[in-house]
């Protein structure tokens, strides 16, 4: 049986793979219950901000201007969306005495805690049992269960995809000084109402060839707009033939391959 929370001779936390166990409960009785949730920058991607607007149930808009800080990169189409902490105790918004008011919608940050996952696939604690006492709680957990556990399954496969957009944008320098571009891709990504209002209410479906069954599932659930968004941006910022377009919205002499 491997060692779990093992640390090298430098004192760094080990590297661990999906089959190690390591110790960790965090429960209202720990000493530090919701201590980690004070005065940390939580980065939101688009599933994050569609499962917490989703949960509080209010509008893409709202959400936003309420609850998060849009942090323009240079160079960079698409912005960094952080949670905004309170401004007088620098906690979570959504955490109380009793605990996550959020929970099953929680971001994938706080879904991995106190595990982060490297680029390898290997996982090392991001803490100490000096300011986590969870992690002297007596409860062992296999990894690759406690991610079952925890969610984070379907979070990955979202972000897998939204790595599909961003890590070619992060390849290459955009010489766009289109706002309109820079808007169009903020909305896809991170406002859903207003991407869906988008699609139907406009001459979107008039364009371009999607299937009724595809329409369909579009209108019913937000996993699949969210994930058509990501192909429409690889259409319409990589070129990238995600899309077919009517032939009936094709000007005359100037046909599409």
């Amino acid at each position: 049986m491997r060692k779990s929370n093992r640390t090298g001779t430098s004192g760094v936390a080990a590297r661990m793979d999906v089959e190690h166990l390591f110790q960790f409960n965090c429960a209202p009785d720990v000493p530090c219950f919701t201590e980690c949730c004070r005065d940390i920058t939580i980065v939101l991607t688009p599933y994050d901000v569609l499962r917490l607007k989703n949960a509080l149930g209010m509008d893409s808009d709202i959400f936003l201007d309420r609850y998060t800080i849009i942090i323009p990169k240079e160079k960079l189409l698409i912005p960094m969306v952080v949670l905004k902490m309170n401004e007088d105790d620098k906690r979570c918004p959504f955490v109380s005495e009793k605990g996550c008011t959020v929970y099953a919608d929680r971001p994938w940050p706080c879904r991995m805690y106190p595990l982060d996952m490297k680029d390898d696939g290997t996982f090392s604690l991001i803490t100490d049992s000096s300011r986590c006492k969870g992690l002297k709680e007596n409860s062992k957990n296999r990894i690759s269960t406690w991610l079952i556990e925890q969610g984070v399954p379907m979070y990955d496969e979202m972000n897998h995809l939204f790595s599909q957009v961003t890590s070619p944008l992060q390849a290459q320098e955009l010489d766009i000084d289109n706002p309109n571009i820079y808007q169009m891709t903020f909305m896809s990504l991170y406002n859903l109402d207003k991407f869906r209002n988008f699609v139907f209410k406009s001459t979107f479906l008039d364009r371009f060839d999607i299937d009724t069954v595809a329409i369909e599932k579009l209108k019913r659930s937000d996993v699949e707009l969210l994930k058509f968004a990501f192909d429409w941006i690889k259409f319409g910022i990589f070129g990238q033939k995600t899309f077919q377009v009517k032939e009936s919205a094709i000007p005359k002499g100037n046909p599409v391959e």
